[in-house]
């Protein structure tokens, strides 16, 4: 009879070549994604510098209340107000989301909440595919379909600021759709369960349980929806109507021809003389666009945030 071998419990085991070829894989992933993140960081800082590079000759030689202040834009003139450029981009961008959030958040929840799974199974994805359509196809069907009805309807002209948010708002739907039912289905079902064991209606549980513990998501949703429409330069440029004005302010001013920061940059950038106090103009309108869309991101950072703060002191 054979006497078994019992390992000494104070020598040390000599690790699994398995368990360290996995420890080296984990080691190699986490690096590729510290990588990442850092890459990500560090090419949004080399963009805001070729912008700052670019666009700063405009802002040392031109004054500043002439560039932000001033109404006109006029470059064979040597004008440089980009007050309309800014204004237009403001209107069509609040006409979008005025538009677009109440229909998205309640597409999302009728979806999350009421729809039947077969019906969510293939309205799901059908809206999904509408993000995948190129902005220049919406923005000539909103010039070959859209703006005529609207100038039918009574309106001056059918290129209005009007027009490009309802395109925008359609461009947007598909974003905050998407983004907003997943945030409801990550809610946990207890806390359905929950609020309807203590009497709450669907549609109470659904207001004060639901979408709240859904907030964060839903408001990167709108972000998100806000930074596309803000973003978009070929649609908004054949349905605004190209128009550096500043509209009477009233909602008269949606039916009034505008033109926005992105389709001024698409529409002139090829045209300039590089070096020239227009083409560095044009870039330190990019430096304005770009920091309202960091202002946009810091300000959903600050939401989000500020709820997690509240839930931990809750």
């Amino acid at each position: 009879m054979s006497v078994r071998e019992v390992p000494d419990i104070g020598q040390p085991t000599l690790e699994r070549p398995a368990s360290r070829n996995i420890r080296w894989r984990e080691q190699l992933i986490e690096g590729l994604i510290h990588l990442a993140g850092i890459s990500a960081v560090l090419i949004i800082g080399l963009i805001f510098l070729f912008l700052l590079r670019e666009g700063l000759p405009a802002l040392l030689d031109i004054p500043l209340r002439q560039i932000f202040l001033s109404s006109r834009w006029y470059p064979i003139e040597e004008k440089f107000g980009i007050l309309p450029l800014v204004y237009g981009s403001v209107l069509v961008t609040l006409g979008a989301v005025v538009i677009a959030v109440p229909l998205g958040l309640t597409t999302a929840v009728y979806l999350g909440e009421f729809a039947p799974p077969w019906q969510r199974e293939l309205l799901k994805p059908l809206i999904e595919v509408l993000a995948g359509i190129p902005s220049i196809v919406l923005g000539f069907l909103g010039w070959v379909a859209l703006a005529p009805l609207i100038q039918r309807l009574g309106a001056p002209s059918g290129l209005t600021a009007f027009t490009g948010s309802l395109i925008l708002a359609y461009m947007s739907l598909p974003t905050i759709i998407s983004i907003t039912e997943d945030a409801l289905y990550a809610v946990p079902k207890e806390y359905r369960d929950g609020a309807l064991a203590i009497g709450a209606t669907q549609w109470q549980t659904i207001w004060r349980v639901v979408l709240p513990a859904g907030r964060s998501g839903i408001v990167i949703a709108v972000m998100l929806g806000i930074g596309r429409a803000i973003g978009e330069t070929m649609a908004v440029m054949l349905v605004t109507g190209n128009a550096a004005n500043i509209p009477p302010f009233g909602p008269s001013a949606f039916f009034q021809p505008v033109r926005t920061m992105t389709a001024t940059i698409a529409a002139e950038m090829g045209e300039v003389a590089q070096g020239s106090l227009h083409y560095s103009t044009l870039f330190a309108i990019g430096i304005v666009l770009f920091l309202i869309t960091f202002a946009i991101n810091s300000l959903a950072t600050r939401l989000i945030g500020g709820q997690g703060r509240r839930r931990r002191l809750l």
